[in-house]
């Protein structure tokens, strides 16, 4: 759902109701700015967004003991 910055502010209460079911992008002079989550949907949402950018086979110890020792 996209909706302009004005009418999230004209109603916001409706909006965070919605915001539990549906995502809602606001947008300030025709551009998005802002969405707007539920909490349900905020838990998957990063990790929605990284699936198929790490190899399968990486190992995520080894990754955090090199960073660590860089520092």
């Amino acid at each position: 759902m996209v909706v302009s910055s004005t009418e999230v502010q004209n109603d916001f209460g409706r909006y965070v109701d919605l915001a539990s079911e549906h995502e809602i992008i606001i947008t300030r002079d025709g551009l998005p700015v802002a969405k707007l989550l539920g909490v349900k949907k905020n838990g998957p949402y990063l990790s929605d967004r990284l699936v198929g950018l790490v190899p399968a086979d990486v190992d995520e110890r080894l990754l955090k003991a090199e960073r660590v020792a860089r520092h």
